[in-house]
């Protein structure tokens, strides 16, 4: 280990994305416990090694009074030859303390090795910007979070903007927008999210700017109890004007009822939780998979209707290899039926779809309840406890997105 290599104990999350997009060699020692990291890990374009030793087991096992003497028995007894000693080693925990004790005991035994500075919630928090297209006349971002495998939208044109499917954390589009100079006017929810707290009552409340949703949307599927969020109606074939631009409301029901794509200049799809790059949407988070998997076959048929080169802006992504060379997940519609096995699919029979829809669905996740709570106003939740619900990677596409990320 070089002296300056000494000198740097920390990593930000923005600097291991940085290293990621790279394709670094860097390993990963994941302090937190087995089935935590069973359920969630640090993924990139090239993941990095990684080995799973929970910090208790470490000190444990180590057994010294003193926590870093502890690590430092352990490695030295049960690490050797596991760990490289020629590319950093990002030591990994929940929050990033106990993992700032691994780090250091793997320095003082002569390891490259630093603290991930905040965790794996750090690590999930974290989103990125990138530019779909910019110009005076139009500006389309991408706002990606990529531990979560989320995605928003900022539309500009001429000094307006309209956010899609913000994100729970506001201030990213607050701070956009002063930094930028466009002034937010409407915002905009594709769907009733359940795999995250939508940012969308809370960015156009602080604003005073309308919330648009599809009225559908705005009672709980489980519940069946009317949203207690202040929203205006969103409806098929509706217009709305960004400045010079202009978005058509299409209205898809399927993955949920009131689900919904916009359609910017007839060039640029937001499809919401319709279509992604490698799959489709699953209908079943309402808790009617059957009932709505024919529904979701004459939507996504729809879609299929529009020119092939109009540019599809998925609301998630499954695996980070999704991004094209400019970390952009997007493609043309013409690609994405060449290649996206669930639009295959929907180019088959009705009764084909549905059953490769309804075997394809990967397990239901019971948080996904509550976060639909959260996001029609009926339930109310802190920071810790929205950061436990949004835990993990979102599993609104169907299993087989998964598949590859598993071998």
């Amino acid at each position: 280990m070089t002296k300056q290599q000494a000198q740097v104990t920390e990593w930000t999350v923005r600097e291991q994305k940085d290293r990621l997009d790279r394709r670094a060699n860097f390993f990963i020692l994941d302090v937190r416990n087995r089935d935590e990291f069973s359920a969630w890990k640090i993924e990139g374009r090239q993941t990095p090694r990684m080995l799973n030793i929970p910090y208790f087991e470490m000190l444990e096992q180590g057994g010294k009074d003193d926590f870093i003497e502890s690590i430092i028995a352990y490695t030295s007894r049960e690490l050797v030859g596991q760990l490289p000693k020629d590319q950093p080693i990002v030591a990994v925990c929940a929050k990033g303390d106990t993992s700032a004790y691994v780090a250091d005991g793997l320095r003082q035994l002569g390891y490259h090795a630093v603290n991930l500075q905040g965790g794996m919630r750090a690590w999930g928090n974290f989103t990125e910007i990138n530019p779909v297209t910019e110009s005076r006349e139009l500006s389309v971002y991408q706002i990606s979070r990529p531990a979560r495998g989320c995605l928003s939208y900022v539309i500009v044109s001429d000094g307006q903007a309209a956010i899609i499917d913000p994100l729970r954390h506001i201030e990213t589009y607050l701070d956009m927008s002063r930094a930028k100079g466009f002034r937010i006017e409407q915002v905009i929810d594709t769907h009733g999210h359940a795999d995250h707290i939508s940012g969308g009552p809370a960015l156009a409340g602080q604003l005073r700017r309308p919330y648009y949703l599809h009225p559908y949307d705005a009672i709980h599927p489980i519940d069946m109890l009317p949203a207690r969020v202040s929203f205006e109606y969103l409806r098929d074939g509706q217009p709305l004007a960004v400045g010079k631009a202009r978005i058509q409301v299409l209205h898809i029901p399927g993955h949920t009822l009131g689900n919904v794509a916009c359609l910017l200049n007839e060039s640029y799809l937001f499809t919401g939780d319709s279509i992604f790059i490698n799959s489709i949407a699953r209908p079943d988070l309402g808790g009617r998979g059957e009932t709505w998997a024919g529904l979701h076959y004459h939507s996504l048929r729809r879609l299929l209707g529009l020119a092939d080169t109009v540019v599809v802006l998925p609301g998630h992504f499954s695996s980070p290899q999704e991004a094209n060379v400019d970390r952009l997940f997007m493609a043309s519609l013409g690609e994405l039926k060449e290649k996206n096995d669930g639009l295959r699919m929907t180019q088959a029979s009705e009764e084909a779809f549905v059953q490769y829809i309804l075997g394809s669905l990967p397990e239901f996740p019971p948080q996904y309840v509550e976060i639909k709570r959260v996001n029609a106003g009926l339930l109310v939740v802190d920071e810790e406890k929205a950061s436990e619900l949004e835990l993990g990677k979102n599993v609104c596409a169907l299993a087989q997105a998964y598949a590859a990320d598993s071998t």
